[in-house]
């Protein structure tokens, strides 16, 4: 038999990890090598078992699933990743890609084929859920996801941060935070402070405090 393919589960429930790590160790040619309940623990453990591939949740507390992605990927390029997420909005979609993800499957799908996104992603090709596949075009909008920098200030946003306050967090100066927050929300086509909040939160785009 080849090499079996090796998968890393992220998710902040252990009861969906439990869940996936049951359906996968039902494959002859899969094998779950480590659970992460979240993105801080992901990026070490992608890095001390370097699977096949990680299955990572999109909305995760703390570290996010697309930040995990990002510090993953800047240290291991070749590494494959599979985002599993509630949300099909088309931002989220677009962030998970650019980030690096080879995949975006809804794990609330009631078709959820998750050994074969598996199969695909482990091989090299990109998987999109049924639902966002008519999306797949957006991987190459570059310019139409926001930076890490400006995920880092939406999340402090939404968790109440003035501008003074993430200024002095991030170590910017006031300028510089308003400039970010003003590229963020004519990125999102977004042109009120509340509005810019629900439109994160419900997206899945940041952490609820």
């Amino acid at each position: 038999m080849p090499n079996k393919i090796s998968v890393l589960l992220v998710d902040d429930h252990s009861l969906v990890r439990r869940g996936f790590r049951r359906l996968l160790e039902d494959e002859p040619d899969m094998i779950v090598v480590g659970e992460a309940g979240d993105g801080a623990e992901a990026v070490r453990l992608a890095k001390q078992l370097k699977p096949t591939v990680v299955v990572m949740d999109c909305a995760m507390p703390g570290t996010s699933g697309l930040i995990a992605t990002r510090k993953i990927l800047e240290t291991m390029p070749d590494q494959a990743i599979l985002m599993l997420s509630m949300h099909s909005e088309e931002t989220l979609v677009r962030q998970a890609l650019e980030a690096g993800a080879r995949g975006y499957v809804l794990k609330n799908a009631v078709d959820l084929e998750l050994p074969a996104a598996i199969r695909k992603v482990a091989e090299g090709q990109q998987v999109l859920d049924p639902q966002v596949a008519r999306r797949a075009s957006l991987k190459g909008e570059r310019n139409g996801g926001l930076t890490p920098r400006e995920m880092e200030i939406l999340q402090l946003i939404v968790d109440g941060k003035s501008n003074k306050e993430i200024a002095d967090q991030l170590s910017l100066s006031v300028n510089t935070v308003a400039v970010h927050r003003a590229n963020i929300m004519d990125t999102l086509g977004i042109h009120k402070a509340a509005e810019l909040v629900v439109y994160a939160i419900r997206n899945g785009l940041v952490n609820i405090p």
